[in-house]
This record gives C-alpha cells, sequence and structure tokens, in this order.
C-alpha cells in the first residue's frame, strides 16, 4: 500500500481565540504520533492552496465571498456562535481544500492507494451556503465532486464517523444519488440533525448513537447500517470524513471509542474499496479536541491505511 499524507504549516496558523477546542495543538500532538518509526514509509507531502473555482464545486458563490469579507485583517472575526477566523484563515482553508483536491488526484492518477489530509480548520459542518461549527469550507465534499468533474466517478461515497453529524454534507448531497452519504454520530448533539428518518434521494444512511455508548454499539450500527449500504453502492471511491471525537476522552461528546474501534471500521471500508473502488480511499481530518485521543486515534487510522 502507498499512503500519502498532505500537510501544510498554514493549518497551524489559523487561530481561532485562546481557548478554542479547535487549536494549532491538534496538528502537532498528530505530528508527534508521526515520528514513530512505524511511519517512516509514509509519504509526507505539501498540501497547496486551492483555487477559489474548486470552492464553488459545492458552496454558492456568496458563500465564498462572505468568508472572503469575514476575514479579519488583525485579530479574530466571529461567523457563527464558535466559528472564528483569523488573518490566516482563508489561506489554511482554501489550502485544506488544495489537499482534498490534490488526494483524490494521487488516487485516481495510482499515485497512491490512499491518503490522508491533515488540515484544519475541519470541514463537515460547512453547508452551501454556510460557514457553521467550526468549518469554512467542506473539503470532504469538494473531494467528492472533484472526483466526479475530473475523473469521471460515477459513484462516491462518503463515510462520516466524527461523533458531530456531519450536517454540511448531507446538506450538499441531499438530493444526489450519485453520493453516498453515510454517518455515525452521537444524537442528540450539536448540531441536532441526523435522525435515522433523514434519508434524502435515498442516498442519505444515518445512523445516530446514544450517549454513554460505545464499541459494541459503534461497530454495530457500521455492520447494519453503513457498511451493507456502501458495499451495494460499489463506489469508485470512499471518503472518510475522519473526525477522532467518538473517543472516549473527547471532552466535547459522550461516546465511548477507542482507537482500536477506528482501525476496525478503516479496514472494513479498505475492505470494501479493494472490491470495487481500486483501493482508493481519501480520508480528511475533521474533529477530535483531545489531544491524546486524537493523537492515538489518528495515528492508528493512518497506519492501518499503510498497511492495507
Amino acid at each position: 500500500m502507498t499512503t500519502i499524507l498532505f500537510e501544510s504549516p498554514v493549518f497551524l496558523d489559523h487561530q481561532p481565540p485562546e481557548g478554542h477546542p479547535e487549536r494549532a495543538d491538534r496538528l502537532r500532538a498528530l505530528n508527534l504520533a508521526l515520528e514513530h518509526e512505524r511511519f517512516y514509509p509514509l509519504v509526507r507531502r505539501k498540501a497547496e492552496r486551492a483555487a477559489e473555482d474548486f470552492v464553488l464545486l459545492v458552496h454558492r458563490d456568496d458563500h465564498l465571498r462572505g468568508v472572503i469579507d469575514g476575514i479579519p485583517e488583525e485579530g479574530v472575526s466571529r461567523f457563527e456562535a464558535d466559528t472564528y477566523a483569523s488573518p490566516a484563515s482563508l489561506d489554511a482553508a482554501l489550502t485544506g481544500v488544495g489537499g482534498a483536491v490534490a488526494a483524490v488526484d494521487a488516487v485516481f492518477s495510482g499515485e497512491a492507494d490512499n491518503v490522508f489530509v491533515a488540515a484544519r480548520p475541519p470541514g463537515h459542518h460547512a453547508e452551501q451556503a454556510r460557514a457553521m461549527g467550526f468549518c469554512f469550507f467542506n473539503n470532504a465534499a469538494i473531494a467528492a465532486r472533484h472526483a466526479q468533474r475530473a475523473h469521471g466517478a460515477e459513484r462516491v461515497a462518503i463515510v462520516d464517523w466524527d461523533v458531530h453529524h456531519g450536517n454540511g454534507t448531507q446538506d450538499i448531497f441531499w438530493d444526489d444519488p450519485s453520493v453516498l452519504f453515510c454517518s455515525t454520530h452521537q444524537m442528540p448533539l450539536y448540531p441536532g440533525t441526523g435522525a435515522k428518518e433523514e434519508t434524502g434521494a435515498g442516498n442519505v444512511v444515518n445512523a445516530p448513537l446514544s450517549p454513554e455508548t460505545g464499541s459494541d454499539h459503534f461497530r454495530e450500527a457500521f455492520k447494519s447500517r453503513v457498511l451493507p449500504r456502501v458495499a451495494d453502492f460499489r463506489p469508485d471511491l470512499i471518503i472518510i470524513s475522519a473526525g477522532f471525537d467518538a473517543h472516549h476522552r473527547d471532552p466535547l461528546a459522550q461516546l465511548h471509542l477507542v482507537a482500536d474501534d477506528f482501525d476496525w471500521a478503516t479496514a472494513k471500508l479498505m475492505e470494501i474499496a479493494d472490491r470495487c473502488a481500486s483501493n482508493r480511499v481519501v480520508s480528511v481530518l475533521e474533529g477530535g479536541y483531545d489531544l491524546q485521543g486524537l493523537a492515538e486515534s489518528a495515528a492508528t487510522h493512518i497506519h492501518r491505511l499503510m498497511r492495507g
């Protein structure tokens, strides 16, 4: 397996206010974990800033303009309840888009079997015309549409295991049967979407999990609701919205997963990708706010991508 990790120092320059959970130390913690010798074979590349046109693959022009206009020249600006920008935030967000686009190009060109994009800010709460939940642009959604437009992918599956429902991705692909969106998430919890009854055009699969549940419930939901739908869909590409805030240490939720759960889920999706998608998996970092839990879980996920 050839695995590429896209990263950039600009991701550290996005600076919400002091004490905000979505902080640069998240990536610093992951980078420390990736110093282990088992990651020596990992191919690491610098993500480049994407052209603004890529944002318009899934977002409205007025949303893009609103984000650009909302970036402060100094200090911090506030977009909504918990979504803040600093002077470097636009550069960071567009570089996250660039990493996601480059990841798709890498797996379709055969340069890599799979890719992990270690970007921040995250993206899966960003709707077509709304920044929210720490997110400005929806990296996973842009990656899916780029795969279709640039590489002829007919079917793309997005699997989101962040503990918060990926309302933005659901909003973008709500009535698009060419994209399957599957989500496991805690409910009730922010942002309040993700009920089983929300099915879009039959292409949305929500598997909400109750607070204070753990590995057994997560794996059962994955086995009974997510994996069969992904397998039946036979995607040309699997994209993972890889949030690690369902880890038991995370301060923003009450699920009790461990790193091995993410390893298991990664392996199951890779099995499907091997059967129908020429191993193509693109994983983009979403949440995960306990530094130890994030580093351990993301490193385990990346190592599984490398091992196959």
